[in-house]
């Protein structure tokens, strides 16, 4: 019995709210058949192995890590700036159900290099479990996804090929546990702009073996880590990557200032803050450029001659991870969905047997299947130059479609705070902005295509993994539309990018459903998944635009096949 009193219109079984159980509660593994399809492929002989592994990470982001995220949105971390003798402390004060999520996560964290070897000694693929362990924590809370996992890849790898030897030392001692461990943030963005790199004001200036480091971040996440990768200008004028951490080498307090958290919309699980650097300890993270402007040999560093090249191209990786979020948030909003359309009844009827709205959620599936093959393929699959910036831009915005649709599926309830989709819809707006819009996409997308010839090698994965007519039809078209583009004047060109990059990223997509209806793994459901996606993005309508169209109601089957419970 619950803990509310019962009034006298509650006696009615439209009142039965018990049955108004959404997603929290449930096992996020064992309810996901299509994340089994994506583990049996890629785990293979270690799927075994994996699967109580699998099932009990989905009862824990089910189950309390769903519950604290919630928490943790209506009592969100707080600055204490001064201690009380009114010394400058800058400490970021996270609320229990953030640190008892953080602690619950670390201790069963696949992305840890302890588990990675327990994986692979299993025969299982440590990548992929990573994936899903992200993919799970997505749908409970991206702001904890961004608190764990904004740029530990970077700064580590950063500071292996660059650091003085001590500060290695230091970085490693506080990753031990992995780059998923909350440790890392990165500080770009300044009140000039976000993305236009010529714009920077922080500079640097060197002092022995380290640098000290002056300016201010506008908007930097995580706030609260202990190693952060800062942007700045050298003296000769050339933006650079610099590792600052809270302590100088001496214990220290380093020159950092927290001015204030931001008040955000969304995602407030991560502390996102103004901060200043005054004369901060910092240690460059790539090689000086000499004279003439060009960086020295990487030999003297036993690393990559250009920190900021490798940089960005671990901003790529950032953006996979930005994809995950928005395909968990599409995820999350697609089985509340589910769960409340079975429940809620109107006009005679429960919502998921009226025909409006099972065409609602069966375009939903489709479109969350999509973006989910996008997304596990950009992490798992041939590593290919285009794929991040495509990935981001179809899964991040579907992230936010697809809670205005959840909202849209609640009613009234789905605009009020209590109700579970109106989080999401707040959290998902971030999306499209972190790591660039969809705008800086494009652009990465031309670069990739004038500078790398990146289209080629992407092509070439289309045609392996298409097997209809129809989308085997529209590579040759894409190919023909890419070689038209490339001869626009350069202004018409660049207005044009983003129809293109979509284009692509239809194609992308439709190929890789029917690749996955090729595994055999699901008795043939994932083939008409691939079919109503190309028939949706791909297929001339004609003039009725599908009015005319034989009868079919997918419902059942696309739903059987996307949630369980």
């Amino acid at each position: 019995m619950g803990r509310y009193l019962i009034e006298p219109f509650d006696r009615s079984d439209r009142y039965a709210t018990e049955r108004y159980q959404g997603a929290a509660g449930r096992n996020w593994w064992a309810c996901d058949p299509t994340l089994h399809l994506l583990m049996r492929r890629h785990l293979g002989d270690g799927y075994a192995w994996a699967e109580p592994h699998l099932d009990r990470l989905g009862a824990l982001m089910g189950g309390p890590v769903a519950a604290w995220a919630e928490e943790t949105d209506r009592n969100p971390p707080r600055l204490e700036k001064y201690d009380k003798w009114g010394r400058d402390v800058s400490e970021v004060v996270m609320p229990p159900s953030f640190q008892a999520a953080r602690q619950a996560l670390m201790a069963d964290n696949f992305t840890s290099p302890a588990f990675a070897q327990q994986a692979r000694a299993n025969g299982a693929n440590p990548s992929a479990l990573a994936a899903a362990w992200t993919y799970m924590l997505d749908q409970a809370d991206i702001g904890m996804g961004c608190a764990l996992g904004t740029g530990g890849d970077m700064v580590v790898q950063l500071a292996e090929k660059h650091a003085p030897e001590d500060v290695r030392d230091r970085v490693r001692e506080i990753f031990a546990n992995g780059y998923y461990s909350g440790e890392a943030a990165q500080m770009f963005t300044e009140r000039t702009g976000g993305s236009d790199l010529a714009a920077l004001e922080a500079a640097a200036v060197p002092a022995g073996d380290a640098w000290l480091l002056t300016g201010f971040k506008w908007f930097a996440s995580n706030a609260n880590g202990s190693a952060f990768v800062v942007l700045a200008r050298l003296p000769e004028g050339t933006v650079a990557p610099f590792l600052v951490l809270w302590e100088r080498r001496d214990g220290s307090r380093n020159g950092v200032r927290i001015r204030r958290l931001k008040d955000k919309l969304g995602t407030r699980s991560v502390a996102s803050g103004e901060v200043e650097f005054a004369d901060a300890e910092a240690f460059l993270l790539m090689d000086r450029p000499d004279a003439d402007g060009r960086a020295r040999d990487a030999a003297t560093s036993g690393g990559s001659a250009s920190g900021l090249g490798t940089m960005m191209k671990l901003t790529n990786g950032s953006r996979l991870g930005v994809a995950m979020m928005g395909l968990g948030v599409a995820r999350r909003a697609l089985v509340e969905s589910i769960c409340y359309a079975r429940a809620r009844e109107a006009f005679g009827r429960p919502l998921a047997e009226q025909p409006l709205m099972r065409r609602k959620l069966a375009e939903l599936v489709v479109e969350v299947e999509a973006a989910q093959a996008l997304v596990f393929d950009g992490h798992l699959g041939p590593r290919l130059r285009l794929a991040p910036a495509l990935v981001k831009l179809r899964a991040s915005r579907l992230g936010l479609t697809a809670a205005s649709d959840a909202v849209e599926v609640h009613g009234g309830n789905g605009y009020i705070e209590q109700w579970p989709v109106a989080r999401l819809l707040r959290d998902a707006q971030v999306n499209p902005i972190w790591e660039g819009g969809d705008h800086i996409l494009c652009l990465d997308v031309r670069r990739a295509m004038a500078k790398e010839q990146a289209h080629l090698p992407f092509l070439d994965r289309l045609r392996t993994a298409a097997t209809s007519d129809l989308v085997h039809a529209r590579i040759d078209d894409l190919t023909k539309a890419i070689n038209a583009w490339a001869a626009l004047e350069p202004a018409v060109a660049e207005a044009r990018l983003y129809p293109l990059a979509q284009f692509m990223a239809d194609v992308y997509a439709a190929a890789l459903l029917e690749e996955q209806a090729g595994w055999g793994l699901d008795d043939g459901r994932k083939s008409l998944v691939a079919r109503l996606y190309a028939e949706a993005h791909l297929a001339d309508r004609g003039p009725l635009r599908g009015l005319d169209a034989p009868a079919e109601d997918p419902f059942d089957a696309l739903v059987a096949g996307a949630f369980t419970g």
